[in-house]
């Protein structure tokens, strides 16, 4: 069995190794996936021990995907621009950083809950290594405007600096606001701040929702359920990170593997597990 794991600080409960465990078993590759408690001050190290174990890849979680892009040899295009990797492919020595956040979000939205980004106007709360990842595949989507709001503008305005270059060739309007100034309606508002995690109220008013709109946090679980909460009291689809998790786990596993499990059942099966 190839091994692979997902590296973070807590990490117990990630869903990553069932998830793993399914394409694999879906796909019949043959694919062993666990979960590995890394010390705050030994991140590098521990990739490398992982290396030497004869481990093939694994992915990144919170607070390491900064790290893992300075540790890479080489970094994905998207990868770079977010400068954080969730995905590390190890090449013999070298190690490769990619980043499926993104690109698993984008897949949700539009594929799962058939919401078209194209042309829509979309609100990101949160200027930290989850907005990082995500807006990259966000801006490829070509909405019409997406605004970045962040407690500290700065930041916010660094990832807009970042992203001017492929923000102008797909004609997306990107700006960055204090999240005091954030003003006027959108379709989509994503929730890419520790809000959820902290268990503190949503930072913006209901206001900020068109009729209809989806709110869609990034984490899932009990975390995301007061933000899922006050999307339905201002009339909005709210939409957890369940299938974003999902999603960007299969771009992980074709990446790794060459081949793409079916994300969709696996979500679906997920649902019914966590709901049993």
């Amino acid at each position: 069995m190839d091994q692979y794991c997902v590296m973070g600080n807590p990490v117990e409960h990630s869903k990553s190794p069932w998830i793993h465990a399914r394409f694999a078993a879906l796909t019949g590759e043959p694919v062993a996936y666990g979960k590995r408690l890394i010390p705050l001050d030994g991140f590098a190290a521990s990739v490398h021990a992982f290396i030497r174990e004869g481990g093939r890849g694994c992915n990144i979680t919170v607070p390491f995907k900064f790290q893992a892009a300075a540790l890479v040899s080489r970094r994905s295009a998207r990868a770079a621009l977010a400068d954080a990797c969730n995905t590390l492919i190890f090449e013999g020595e070298t190690i490769v950083g990619d980043n499926t956040d993104g690109i698993g979000l984008v897949a949700d939205l539009q594929r799962n809950t058939c919401v078209e980004l194209g042309r829509r106007d979309v609100l990101l709360l949160g200027a930290g290594g989850a907005a990082a990842g995500v807006l990259g595949p966000l801006i490829e989507a070509a909405p019409r405007r997406i605004v970045i709001a962040n407690r500290t503008v700065a930041k916010a305005a660094a990832l807009v600096a970042r992203h001017a270059t492929l923000a102008a060739a797909n004609e997306v309007e990107l700006r960055a606001l204090p999240l005091a100034e954030v003003a006027g309606s959108f379709d989509v508002v994503l929730n890419a701040t520790a809000t959820s995690l902290a268990g503190a109220g949503v930072p913006v008013p209901g206001s900020v929702l068109k009729p209809g709109a989806l709110a869609c946090d990034l984490m899932y679980g009990p975390a995301a359920a007061p933000f899922l909460q006050w999307a339905r009291d201002h009339g909005a689809t709210g939409r957890d990170g369940l299938g974003m998790l999902v999603e960007q786990a299969a771009e992980a596993f074709l990446l790794w593997r060459g081949v793409r499990p079916p994300s969709a059942q696996v979500l679906g099966e997920m649902r019914a597990e966590l709901a049993a």
